[in-house]
């Protein structure tokens, strides 16, 4: 499944013009503020190489988002290792900042789990606790909120260490 439609999207593989606004996106302070850092050119590549490598390989992922033909973002699955509840599929997204308010996290998302719950009985989701745009989008896709964790790859001082988990209901 390279591609999926929705009524306003198009959920794709990656493309080398997608490498540009990909790490603007990365690099925005503002986009980035429940990251503990933004990323760096070579840091936003290679998620790129490794978001459309998942995708070849599975047929499923991280897929590139347009809208009305310009990139967005991204939204999609991938499997999280190292976490308190893992091996886990995660579903997620990151939209440039022109994007937000338009209900395009929520449309990316709910195509991308009813993929996701083919692939495995359960999704999860997870941020910053802060993040209540994000966990907003989780309550709208049905997931429950099923607790909190310190993940252990943000520093222990950060104040985004704290996360909220969240699940599609069993």
């Amino acid at each position: 499944m390279s591609e999926l439609r929705t009524e306003r999207l198009l959920l794709r593989q990656w493309q080398e013009e997608d490498r540009a606004p990909f790490a603007d996106l990365n690099a925005s302070a503002t986009v980035m503020r429940y990251f503990p850092r933004p990323f760096t050119r070579e840091e936003s590549d290679a998620q790129v190489d490794r978001f459309a490598a998942h995708l070849e390989e599975h047929g499923y992922g991280f897929w590139a988002v347009e809208v009305d033909e310009a990139f967005a973002g991204f939204t999609g699955l991938g499997w999280t290792e190292g976490l308190p509840f893992s091996p886990a599929l995660e579903i997620g997204w990151r939209f440039a900042e022109p994007f937000w308010g338009h209900g395009y996290a929520t449309e990316a998302a709910r195509a991308a789990l009813e993929i996701g719950l083919r692939e495995a009985g359960e999704i999860v989701s997870f941020t910053a606790l802060l993040n209540d745009p994000s966990w907003r989008v989780m309550e709208r896709l049905g997931m429950r909120r099923d607790g909190e964790f310190d993940h252990p790859r943000v520093p222990p001082d950060s104040g985004l260490r704290r996360h909220v988990l969240y699940r599609t209901p069993s």
